[in-house]
């Protein structure tokens, strides 16, 4: 999309072709074109009013009922922030005291827009003339343009002098071709910048990739990994005045948060395998406090490079999934496809830590049959390949 296709999906004809787009977005891309030619559309106008239609529809899923009057591109709807996500780190910067926030690299504006929301004065930059000026539609659409602005240009030249607070989420895929961008220097703004704005901001924030290397995290920064509702989805580093403790893991589950804290250097003790085996969520493995959660459960790890725990008995937490073990078995293909088909295991859910089988080629060879169903945990216990054969704990 263009400045020009942009303008005139603002019109009221192009208000018209959206809302007509809506009614028959997520069916057959090529009957839906063909329906609003036939109603005397303009080709570029009905293809751009179903390309929002359809990026509207997949976005309410991280947006909510408001995506349905958001502006988007693909690649900017990808990269931005679940309301959730941004609703909370908006709170804690209002609560922090920041009244005036840049937002260097704003995108299609989600967090900015949620700063905003909570009260906070957001300054927006963004180097892309299209995705600027949709954030700029998106903060009118959401009846925040007096508090989000958003000027197209570099984020290296923003005057931070004039905020108290700075969020950046520096592009890590390149323009055009949405590829991967490895090498932090090459992000934009590059990794240099972004980590000196603390040293020039009081409240810094820098959303980062959630495989981030902790070798790149600064000294003295909180780093947080967010899940929700158990996929892994973000990662940021709060500097300065932000910081509060070294790692942090946060599960949002609906519309409750819940937290595990910890130095990200600690070690969990080692033993044999027992009778329940817990599955910590992903936040809680990237962010180096599987430690932390050992020590809350009373549990052990059964191989020290494995985020497998063991226990004697189940916990409740919101932390990690729990899995009675009712076998443990040196991995043998014959002598596992033996065991669940004399228990007429015929479904299998497949988790796997260390280990390098492919959970579907095993799903086939295993020839499953029968009305019983399982969860196979394929791992390594003091180094050695292991299947645990397991069922869930209610």
């Amino acid at each position: 999309m263009d400045l020009d296709q942009l303008a005139a999906l603002r019109t009221p004809e192009g208000s018209a072709a959206l809302a007509a787009a809506a009614r028959v977005a997520g069916g057959d891309p090529l009957a839906a074109a063909a329906a609003l030619r036939s109603a005397g559309m303009p080709p570029a106008l009905a293809a751009a009013a179903l390309t929002q239609a359809e990026l509207r529809r997949r976005a309410v899923g991280k947006f909510g009922p408001p995506a349905a009057g958001m502006f988007l591109t693909r690649a900017g709807l990808e990269q931005a922030t679940r309301r959730p996500v941004a609703d909370r780190r908006a709170d804690r910067l209002r609560a922090a005291g920041v009244r005036a926030l840049a937002d260097l690299g704003c995108g299609l504006g989600a967090d900015a827009l949620a700063a905003a929301r909570a009260g906070i004065r957001v300054y927006g930059v963004e180097a892309d003339p299209v995705t600027a000026a949709m954030a700029a539609a998106n903060a009118e659409a959401a009846g925040l343009a007096e508090l989000f602005t958003v000027e197209c240009g570099d984020a290296t030249a923003f005057d931070v002098g004039r905020v108290d607070g700075v969020f950046c989420d520096p592009a890590r895929r390149r323009a055009g071709t949405g590829r991967r961008i490895f090498d932090p220097n090459a992000y934009s703004p590059p990794w240099d910048f972004v980590v000196g704005l603390a040293g020039r901001v009081p409240y810094t924030v820098v959303k980062v990739a959630p495989g981030i290397d902790h070798a790149l995290i600064p000294a003295g920064a909180e780093a947080e990994w967010v899940s929700a509702d158990g996929d892994l989805v973000e990662a940021a580093l709060w500097c300065g005045r932000l910081a509060r403790v070294p790692r942090r893991a946060t599960l949002l589950r609906g519309d409750v948060a819940h937290e595990l804290t910890g130095s990200g250097d600690a070690e969990a003790p080692v033993g044999p395998a027992r009778r329940f085996v817990y599955d910590p969520d992903p936040a809680v493995v990237r962010a180096h406090l599987v430690a932390e959660l050992a020590d809350a459960l009373d549990a052990t790890l059964a191989d020290p490079s494995i985020a497998y725990l063991y226990a004697d008995a189940p916990a409740a937490t919101p932390f990690a999934r729990c899995l009675e073990v009712t076998d443990v078995l040196p991995f043998s293909l014959k002598r596992l496809r033996a065991l669940l088909r004399d228990r007429r295991v015929g479904r299998v859910e497949i988790l796997k830590r260390g280990s390098a089988l492919e959970p579907e080629k095993l799903r086939r060879d295993l020839r499953l049959a029968g009305d019983e169903a399982a969860s196979l945990v394929l791992t390594r216990v003091a180094g050695a390949p292991t299947v645990l054969v397991c069922r869930p704990v209610g």
